[in-house]
């Protein structure tokens, strides 16, 4: 009696251990979710992705702005054939290359988009500079329309960036730091910290197109 006694309490014994581990885990997977630590990592994720989508769709207004802008500045001055053929590339360039919300993660692909940006605004700079040794283009008025629209957007960019800046230093924070790192690990293996951009003195500054 005293043998099958011990036999049936070491038999229970493996489904207790289990029924204790699974108590277990929903007790701390219960109090992770009271403090919304489980749904940080891709709240704060979904908030950059978002945060980057608008810093595209800044850039992509800029782009759809210059070819109007170079057609305006040609009437005008048809002999700055090197600047207005400078703004040409760098925009086909810009516009060529892809960093959608799925690879900012990528610290080559990011690069590339931010130096290609970059150049675009210094030859844009550079087109806008040419604009004051002609008066006339200067008073156009579809120059002047075109002139107030890139104004506009030119400050939405940087707008967009600086708030893609602080969502993605607010993701990358939990996904480094404990307990974020921990539970990204356990629960969201692909969260991986995204890029950001960085200053330069040319590309901090907005082309000056005020005149």
């Amino acid at each position: 009696m005293r043998s099958k006694r011990g036999h049936g309490i070491g038999g229970s014994r493996p489904w207790l251990s289990r029924l204790a581990g699974a108590l277990a885990l929903a007790g701390v997977a219960g109090g992770l979710s009271g403090c919304s630590a489980v749904n940080q990592v891709p709240v704060l994720e979904e908030r950059a992705k978002s945060a980057w989508s608008e810093v595209q769709n800044q850039y992509q207004r800029r782009a759809d702005l210059i070819p109007n802008l170079v057609e305006t500045v040609k009437g005008y001055a048809q002999q700055e054939k090197d600047v207005l053929i400078g703004v040409t590339e760098a925009r086909a360039k810009a516009s060529s290359v892809k960093v959608d919300a799925g690879t900012v993660s990528d610290p080559q692909k990011f690069k590339e988009y931010q130096d290609a940006q970059n150049q675009l605004s210094g030859a844009l700079g550079r087109l806008l500079v040419t604009v004051e040794r002609y008066p006339d283009l200067k008073s156009n008025q579809n120059f002047l329309a075109l002139q107030s629209q890139l104004e506009g957007t030119e400050n939405r960019i940087a707008v967009a960036r600086r708030d893609y800046i602080t969502a993605v230093q607010a993701y990358n924070t939990e996904v480094r730091t404990i307990p974020g790192r921990w539970i990204a690990a356990v629960l969201y293996p692909e969260a991986k910290p995204m890029e950001t951009f960085t200053a330069t003195p040319d590309s901090a500054r907005p082309p000056n197109v005020k005149f």
